[in-house]
């Protein structure tokens, strides 16, 4: 039997925490993203969070992401919503620099950008990552942040590598735990932050991480899906 077309309202699910046991492990879909540079890498846990299950990140000079890779069209699903909620900003957090770049929550959106529209130098940097750190590494990531200090709407270059561009989607301290909705047209961030129109996306990631300024943090993330327009009006 063919399945059933989408509709205009039907997600592309990505995190779908909601529909699993607090306690449970993580489906397998979810892979762990490694920092190598830290010590300990942050706990990642499914809880209840008032009748609704939820992932709880937990990270004290720690760092680590959860990463599922799906094949994703942005030009047909260019809205990505999520939940999140965090206990505190980081004090020590700082765009800018490789000595500030922690956040209580981050969403990751990786793309499928050739190489080949890369200089020699940068094609070069990439190809040593993935044969160094991971085959994966893509060449193109938008990161969309809870920032304690830059105001929402920032987009500046990650301190680490210019292949990612920062993105901040909630700063300061205002709406510290309570649950928050975001919707972001990824589409249009890509264009804003590259020029350019946006690849396939490869795949999603959450992470918080606490290892630069070594100071500690919980965050709480709900449901991921991908729109075809934007629910929220």
């Amino acid at each position: 039997m063919a399945a059933a077309a989408l509709s205009q309202t039907d997600p592309l699910v990505v995190a779908a925490f909601s529909a699993l046991q607090a306690g449970a492990p993580l489906p397998e879909i979810w892979k762990p993203l490694r920092v190598a540079s830290a010590k300990d890498p942050t706990r990642y846990m499914l809880v209840d969070d008032n009748g609704v299950t939820v992932l709880r990140a937990e990270s004290t000079a720690a760092a680590s992401g959860l990463s599922r890779a799906m094949k994703v069209n942005p030009a047909e699903f260019p809205i990505l919503q999520w939940r999140w909620k965090i206990a505190n900003i980081l004090k020590a957090s700082d765009i800018r620099s490789k000595a500030g770049d922690d956040y209580p929550a981050r969403v990751y959106v990786m793309f499928d950008y050739p190489l080949e529209k890369l200089s020699f130098a940068e094609r070069t940097k990439i190809r040593l990552a993935r044969a160094l750190y991971d085959p994966n590494i893509p060449a193109a990531t938008l990161c969309y942040v809870w920032d304690g200090k830059a105001p929402a709407g920032t987009i500046v270059t990650s301190p680490y590598t210019h292949r990612v561009r920062m993105i901040v989607a909630e700063s300061g301290a205002s709406r510290v735990n309570q649950w928050l909705t975001v919707e972001r047209d990824v589409a249009a961030d890509f264009k804003a932050a590259f020029g350019e129109d946006a690849p396939a996306v490869l795949a999603v990631a959450i992470a918080t991480d606490t290892d630069n300024t070594s100071e500690s943090t919980v965050a709480h993330y709900g449901d991921i899906s991908f729109y075809k327009h934007k629910v929220i009006k």
